[in-house]
């Protein structure tokens, strides 16, 4: 079947942008704290690991009404970590996607509880879900709360900070890129594949996908970091040389990283196979992400 994933990737930014609208409009909280997540969430960005859920959902079941609150909230828990790392104790980040980060434009306090509201947010969405049973809520919270917490994202975080500034092994590397990035991006492919009917051992083999969609994520980071272009990438070329950050290209040269991502790149596809989700927008999105200038 061929798929035309730029136009799957626009109807859907749109629903999902709806969605989160839709939920922050629910909100009746402190004006302040309101506008800084706001501002946040509405900064934009790919969407792509709830357009990821989606991709997944998809590969198995149509109907997604009962799968847009998970994506939702897999965005605002993306957006809170993003408000956290710009902050001057972490990133110290003063511009994200081209604007002023979130504690320049109102200050550290109120990003850092706006960035609580979102995680703490993003639970109480999925618990309150009319189109979930409750065993599926539990089932997603337990997963989302794993991928991202201290056995997730912030277990990555916290190593990706340890490693700054010393040398480290290309499995040290990855186990932080699995960490910090590859088990959200997990939690949307597998949470999309669960809600939409996919058995135990499919589901198996989407992890296997998922753990090499975001080594190839971070790979190509790393290479726009070399190669990439200024505009697009949002932020100075060459910058995780200048902070001594650990990446592929330092680690095995830019054409090493280069092959080294064609490798997840099979691996990830040969996964989908199995999951009988070759011909499935997840396929599409492998190369979308391993190809992307952004």
């Amino acid at each position: 079947m061929q798929h035309n994933l730029s136009e799957f990737i626009e109807e859907n930014k749109k629903i999902i942008q709806e969605e989160l609208s839709r939920q922050m409009h629910n909100l009746t909280i402190p004006e302040q704290l309101k506008d800084s997540m706001v501002y946040s969430v509405k900064a934009g960005g790919k969407r792509l690991r709830p357009l990821l859920m989606l991709a997944s959902f998809k590969a198995y079941s149509e109907d997604m009404k009962r799968v847009l609150s998970s994506a939702v909230a897999l965005e605002f828990i993306h957006t809170y970590s993003l408000i956290h790392d710009d902050l001057p104790a972490m990133d110290d980040d003063d511009l994200r996607r081209g604007e002023p980060t979130n504690h320049k434009v109102f200050n550290e306090a109120t990003a850092i509880l706006a960035g609580d509201a979102l995680l703490t947010y993003s639970f109480e969405i999925i618990a309150n879900e009319p189109a979930l049973t409750e065993t599926q809520k539990v089932v997603i919270i337990k997963h989302l709360a794993k991928a991202s917490g201290p056995n997730g994202m912030v277990g990555g975080q916290i190593l990706d900070m340890e490693a700054e500034k010393r040398e480290i092994t290309l499995e040290e590397l990855e186990t932080i890129h699995k960490l910090k990035t590859g088990e959200l991006l997990k939690f949307a492919v597998r949470t999309g594949a669960y809600l939409g009917g996919a058995t135990d051992k499919q589901i198996e083999k989407l992890d296997e996908y998922s753990h090499y969609l975001g080594l190839i994520f971070q790979v190509q980071d790393d290479i726009l970091d070399v190669t990439g272009d200024q505009e697009k990438i949002g932020k100075p070329v060459g910058s995780d040389e200048l902070n001594e950050k650990n990446t592929y290209p330092k680690l095995l040269g830019l054409q090493g990283a280069i092959e080294k991502k064609d490798q997840y790149v099979n691996m990830a596809k040969q996964a989908l196979e199995q999951a009988s989700a070759a011909d499935s927008y997840l396929m599409d999105f492998t190369d979308y992400i391993s190809n992307r200038d952004h």
